[in-house]
């Protein structure tokens, strides 16, 4: 049963998901080619994407992103036990 006016398409058709290894090669690009060559990286990556508007704006968004810092391991040093006799 679908809902009156529902289309039926998908919601997200223009969603697609960025790799580390791809964001690298897409930010690789933007820092020695600058925005054009990230956008021509990013289509060569996501052939699906047609319009160079919508590619501008995630290349100069993924070109931007820093890699997640990964927060230290605190180690807790602990006291040798005591021996029970």
């Amino acid at each position: 049963m679908r809902l009156p006016g529902a289309a039926s398409a998908a919601i997200f058709p223009t969603m697609f998901v960025v790799t580390e290894a791809d964001a690298i090669a897409i930010r690789a690009a933007y820092e020695q080619g600058g925005e054009l060559s990230a956008v021509v990286e990013l289509r060569r990556l996501f052939p699906g994407l047609a319009n160079n508007e919508n590619a501008r704006t995630c290349a100069r968004s993924i070109a931007g992103w820093t890699s997640p810092a990964v927060p230290a391991a605190t180690v807790t040093p602990l006291r040798p036990r005591k021996k029970r006799l």
